[in-house]
Parts: structure tokens; sequence; C-alpha cells
């Protein structure tokens, strides 16, 4: 194999192979990044059984050809590297990577070991990426990091008249985004939430996005790329989860989503033992309290729009700033119930026609 190509694509390249491949395998092969270069340029991949990536760059290829080679260290040299181009050429043993000034070697893995790339499912709908992302990512940020939990680490995806559905919670959160995609099949899974956002950020903003699925995988598609990743077996308790999303006002507010969220940054050193911020409902004005025996206090008023009665909750600094965090931009609108149901926050749908909705449980607290 020998090809020579702009060094900034393959380093985005392989950086994200890289990134979304385990780095801790009992194979080094599985994290291993196979290139392949041929007429169409050069592929650059990666699997480790569960999670598959494949990306496309365009290249010179002067001889055609396919090896494995460690991920990391390949990203690594790609992205320290100021030549404008670079030549990839096996040398015996060594993936050799070669500038106008300097040569790096990489040992070649054994690409008969690898397991390959497993073939996408059949497609079943197709959106803007755009789109995808604004939904995604907020819904996945409100998932489990506790894999002794798989249920709640996944995000629930759904199509249904047109719309596309996704839903995520750790019990003391969730998010639910709905969005307008063009169904060619039938979907609903539960998917790994990180490797799923992961792989949304890969497409341009202005790409058209294929979503693949079967029985056993779900896959994101786009010119130049696509990801694919194993389902999560266990069942979503869809029924409960969507019950959480019928609020019982008592008081209602609206705020600059920036704003807010600026205020609970300030009040995060004075979170306190638990991480905990206060959110007291005024007239015309939200005050932001932190409260901490050993560094003191804080408070900070946010103007507002009040409908409703004038509460007090207090909140996981954490799990709110993540929240007002999907609404970046835009006004939000906090639905606040009463006692420890969660309070409720949503917005105007943008452009990409995305809808959120993000439930944060409040905190019980002690008179």
């Amino acid at each position: 194999m020998d090809l020579t190509a702009t060094t900034a694509d393959l380093a985005s390249a392989a950086a994200d192979v890289a990134r979304l491949l385990p780095s801790r395998v009992y194979d080094p092969v599985l994290a291993g990044l196979v290139l392949r270069a041929d007429a169409d340029g050069v592929t650059l991949a990666g699997s480790d059984r569960e999670h598959a990536v494949r990306l496309t760059r365009p290249a010179t290829v002067h001889t055609d050809g396919a090896v494995v080679v460690p991920a990391r260290p390949l990203a690594d040299t790609l992205r320290g590297l100021d030549d404008p181009q670079v030549r990839l050429v096996v040398e015996g043993s060594r993936l050799a990577v070669r500038t106008s000034t300097a040569r790096f070697a990489l040992p070649l893995l054994n690409l008969a070991s690898h397991p390959g790339i497993p073939p996408l499912p059949p497609a079943v709908g197709s959106l803007p990426a755009r789109a995808l992302t604004a939904a995604l990512i907020p819904v996945s940020s409100a998932a489990s990091k506790d894999d002794a939990l798989p249920v709640f680490t996944g995000v629930r995806i759904h199509g249904a008249d047109g719309r596309l559905e996704l839903i995520a919670t750790d019990r003391y959160r969730m998010a639910f985004a709905s969005l307008p995609w063009v169904p060619t099949g039938d979907l609903d899974v539960l998917a790994p939430a990180v490797a799923l956002a992961e792989a949304s950020r890969q497409p341009a903003r202005d790409a058209e996005v294929t979503v693949h699925a079967d029985a056993d995988r779900i896959a994101l598609s786009w010119a130049g790329g696509s990801v694919s990743t194993a389902l999560l077996a266990a069942p979503f308790p869809d029924d409960r989860v969507r019950k959480l999303l019928e609020a019982v006002i008592d008081s209602t507010v609206l705020v600059e989503a920036d704003v807010l969220a600026g205020a609970v940054r300030r009040a995060v050193p004075y979170a306190g033992p638990h991480g905990s911020v206060t959110i007291q409902v005024d007239d015309g004005e939200l005050r932001v309290r932190g409260s901490d025996p050993q560094n003191g206090e804080s408070e900070e008023s946010v103007k507002a729009t009040i409908d409703g009665n004038r509460v007090t909750k207090t909140f996981q600094a954490r799990y709110l700033a993540d929240a007002l965090r999907a609404f970046s931009g835009r006004r939000v609108e906090l639905r606040i119930q009463d006692g420890l149901r969660s309070t409720v926050l949503t917005s105007q749908a943008g452009d990409d026609g995305v809808e959120l909705t993000y439930l944060v449980v409040p905190l019980r607290t002690v008179s």
C-alpha cells in the first residue's frame, strides 16, 4: 500500500476512528485502524465487534492495499504533522508515515485476525444531520453512565407518523425529543447513548443521514462514512417513562436559558457537599442560591416571566446545567410541579423541527 493525502483530512479521520474505538481490549488488533487504499481513495475503519466505523477520504493511491495499525499512535502522529501532505507507505513490517522532513514507522498488525467491518443493516429512514444532532446530543446526556443498569444507558428510538422520537433517562432526569424524518421502514430500538451521540457528531451539519437498523444493530451513514453499534437487549420502561411527560403545573417560568445557566454555573462553587442549587420563584425574577458550610453562600437574580405560585426548588446543579445547555440560545419554559415531581423544561421548536422536553427531579430538602 502506498498513498499520498492531505494531512488534515487523514488526521481528522484517524482521530474520529480512534475516538470511536475502545482503548482497552483483550486483543490489540481490535484497537487497530484498518487502512484500505484503492481507486476510490483511502478508507479508515475500525471494529471491536460491538462498534464499527468506516470513513472515506480522497487520496492519490500509488499502490492498492490494506493494513491494520495501532489506531491511537497513528492518530497522534498525524495530528502533530505540520506538512500539508503526508505519504503512507508499507515498508516491510512497518507502515511509514512520511513528510518532506520526517519519517515515522508504525508496526503492522495481523489483518487476517481483524473481525472486519460488518455490513450496514437495512435502511429505515433519513433526516438532516443538523436535526439529528440537535435532538440526540441533549437526549443522550440524560442517559445513565452506569453499565450495571444497561437499560438506562440507552436511547429509546421510535419512528411514528413521520416523526422520530428519542427518549432517555437515568431515573433522576429524562429527555424526550421529537423531530421530522423520512421513514422507509420500521424503527423501534434501544441503542447505546454514548456511542450513538458520538456517531451523530461525525457527518457535516449539512449532510443527509440515513438510519439503518435490524434486530441486532443500528447504524448511521452519510456520504463518506458510517458508524454502527450493537443494540441493547434490555427492555425499556417506555409507558412509565412517558407518563412523566404529563405535567400538573404549579408554576410556569419563562426565562433566557443561557442567562439562567450562567447563574447556575456561578453558584456551583457554593453548591455544598451535595452539589445542589436552589431556585426561588419570585415576582418577575428567579433567585439562584448556593450554600456551602465551608465556602459560603451565593445569590443571583435572573429576570423571568412568572405565571402561577411562588415556589422554591432545589436541584443537582449538574443536572440542571445539562438541561439548560440543551436549550442554549433560546428562551426556555420551566413548568414546575408540586412536591418532588419533576420540573419540565421545554421550548418552541427551532427551524429544524426538533421538539425537546427535559425533566429534572428536584432534591428533597430538610426544613
